[in-house]
């Protein structure tokens, strides 16, 4: 039994916190690059942001091997694993990072300095299972996202109101959970940009609703945590990820039960409210507060002619997007974690990252 707890901790402690560092340092990181890059004359951050988004599979499978503390030559092989799984499990390339990226390590870590030729044999049989794996299963992970996917398109065709409780807390989830909420968004093009065929009016909405949940996990950990985790927990939660609460969630999921509740409650005041529609880049809507790419996404979409938004931008639009992007997911979060507390659910340190 004790076997298997370290097991556990090993895989779902250890190594997804480990991952969603790697993500941090990669994907995230390069979005934040990528937003100051909108600034004129610092376009070359853009670019420098884009070289570091390609490098995510590498840097989370490499993380993982790094917390597993495997010899040098699986952690330097792991980096080819993780961008075939992250590169072929599409929407779910996280998660198949997460997977594979444990078991080639494991595999590897098997062979790793049981022969003179060392130097071959580790990568090679890393790589190859890694790979092998990449190719036949990364794929049916991301299909397995899919059907997110598909629920999330259905509920983008309901009412406002409906669109938006499911999609801001369905997309809220998926922004934690080691799955790519801004690639669903982009394959579901969750906005009504006239520059991209196929968009409407509902998507619109349903994008804004995306941001709204986003958002809501992303300052809602934040702002929850920061007596355990202070100034650093809160910008690298609420600028880069919530995901990196993943391991505390596995610990104690009622943590997740604040933020997730924060989402259901802005995402229809979002749309239902303050009418808020997302004409900007449809990746945006799946990015929250990460580089402030979602609520830079919705002004981004009301300024820029060439999106197509015909409605009038009013006083009310500009105080919604401060009050569902960052006042209300703060306040709302508090609010339902400290009920948490009163009744004994959620602790102190249940949040340290």
């Amino acid at each position: 039994m004790e076997k298997i707890k370290n097991l556990l901790h090993k895989y779902f402690i250890d190594a997804m916190g480990a991952m969603a560092q790697g993500l941090f340092a990669s994907l995230l990181i390069g979005t934040i690059f990528k937003a100051l890059g909108m600034i004129p004359h610092l376009e070359f951050l853009a670019e420098i942001g884009g070289y570091a988004q390609t490098m995510a599979g590498p840097a989370m499978a490499a993380a993982i091997a790094y917390s597993m503390k495997c010899d040098p030559l699986v952690m330097f092989s792991a980096a080819a694993v993780g961008y075939a799984a992250n590169s072929l499990g599409g929407a779910g390339g996280p998660l198949a990072v997460f997977i594979i990226g444990i078991i080639a390590s494991e595999i590897g870590s098997l062979v790793s300095k049981k022969t003179k030729v060392d130097i071959i044999v580790t990568p090679f049989v890393t790589i190859f299972v890694g790979g092998v794996l990449s190719i036949a299963a990364a794929p049916y992970i991301g299909k397995l996202v899919g059907y997110i996917s598909e629920f999330i398109g259905w509920a983008a065709l309901q009412t406002p109101f409906i669109t938006g409780i499911i999609v801001s807390v369905v997309i809220g989830i998926c922004l934690t959970l080691p799955i790519s909420s801004a690639a669903i968004c982009a394959g579901l093009v969750l906005t009504g940009s006239s520059a991209v065929q196929g968009s409407s009016e509902g998507l619109a909405i349903a994008g804004a609703a995306a941001v709204a949940g986003c958002c809501a996990q992303m300052v809602g950990f934040a702002v929850i945590s920061f007596r355990e985790n202070g100034f650093g927990g809160l910008l690298s939660q609420g600028i880069g990820t919530s995901m990196l609460q993943m391991p505390n969630i596995i610990r104690h999921p009622q943590i997740w039960i604040a933020p997730t509740l924060a989402s259901a409650v802005t995402g229809p005041l979002a749309v239902c409210v303050f009418d808020l529609k997302m004409y900007g880049a449809a990746i945006n809507s799946g990015m929250g507060t990460c580089g402030l790419l979602g609520p830079v996404g919705l002004l981004l979409g009301w300024l820029s002619p060439e999106n197509g938004y015909n409605g009038n931008i009013t006083i009310l639009n500009y105080v919604g997007v401060a009050l569902i992007c960052f006042i209300l997911p703060s306040l709302l979060s508090l609010l339902f974690n400290e009920i948490l507390r009163k009744i004994g659910l959620v602790k102190d340190g249940y949040m340290k990252l």
